[in-house]
């Protein structure tokens, strides 16, 4: 069976999340590399302190997920596609050999800075479950006819949604999916920035201009884009692709029906979290979602190695 590394989104970053990557060499080259990419300490960034800032978040997730991809691959157990939501599709694009490693953390630093400078506060995201899209999109649609900048962000899965926009536009949304009496629910998540949304479009041009100045390879295995939900080829097209998936809407269902539909039956999330193995496995039926976190990398890597033989 063909697998599937997914690499995960802003909230779901933990306290100590670089510290408890598994010690292996790869786990130290990585993290050499960033230190020098960087000219700082990267242990640094995932104190309870330092992960209020977007910057911290995203490169954690980057160097967390690149760190256990390499580690994998050391033990001979590699995934034949990726896909990462949000900021997860740059370090799906380093484990596909798309982009070097240092290139892309300075990137993920542009990217997270223009997105903290745009919007230091008043705004973030919003988890949605229990609505399907078509119910959930006129709300939004009145929310913001009345002034307040909000927008469907993510579609997860049939009923697991995310908004974005501003505090007020989001709680107003909030208020109406709960009085709506369906038992359908509205919670914060742990996102500092509106993204995947339309506030985000000139920072998205900006960092497509910085994405065109480095160097880019055809992927050595199936990137596929959680923006459009299908595999992208040419080098070019996944540098625009990365660079504008801050605004754009996240199709992680189509995305995972899409894995599946290439051949996918085993889904290994990279860290931190199962968030996206939760989203995977009702897609994935009759096949295997597991998680980084709460196994062993090597009991990982064993079934890897299993299912491609």
């Amino acid at each position: 069976m063909s697998v599937l590394f997914t690499f995960p989104g802003q909230g779901a970053q933990k306290p100590g999340m670089l510290h408890a990557l598994p010690s292996h060499e790869e786990t130290a080259r990585t993290l050499e590399e960033a230190a020098a990419a960087l000219g700082a300490d990267p242990l640094g960034l995932d104190t309870p302190d330092a992960l209020r800032s977007t910057v911290a978040v995203q490169l954690c997730l980057l160097i967390a997920g690149v760190a256990t991809a390499r580690h994998l691959a050391a033990l001979d157990a590699r995934p034949a596609m990726v896909a990462g939501l949000s900021i997860g599709a740059w370090p799906a694009a380093v484990a596909a050999g798309v982009l070097a490693f240092p290139d892309v953390i300075r990137l993920v630093a542009f990217r997270a800075r223009s997105m903290e400078e745009a919007y230091p506060s008043g705004h973030g995201m919003t988890a949605v479950t229990g609505l399907a899209a078509t119910e959930l999109e006129p709300l939004v649609a009145r929310v913001r006819a009345a002034g307040e900048p909000v927008y469907l962000a993510n579609l997860n899965g049939p009923r697991q949604l995310v908004i974005a926009g501003s505090d007020a536009g989001m709680a107003h949304v909030a208020a109406l999916v709960h009085a709506g009496g369906a038992g359908a629910k509205a919670e914060r998540l742990a996102v500092a920035v509106p993204s995947h949304c339309e506030l985000l479009a000139r920072q998205a041009d900006e960092l497509a201009a910085a994405v065109a100045a480095v160097p880019l390879c055809r992927p050595r295995i199936t990137y596929i884009s959680s923006s459009v939900a299908r595999a992208l080829f040419d080098p070019a097209a996944i540098g625009a692709d990365l660079a504008r998936n801050m605004a754009r809407q996240v199709q992680w269902h189509d995305t995972l029906r899409h894995a599946w539909e290439r051949g996918a039956r085993l889904a290994v999330e990279m860290p931190s979290g199962s968030v996206l193995t939760k989203l995977t496995q009702p897609v994935f039926d009759g096949g295997v979602a597991v998680s980084c976190d709460g196994a062993s990398i090597g009991d990982i890597a064993t079934l890897i190695r299993a299912a491609g033989e």
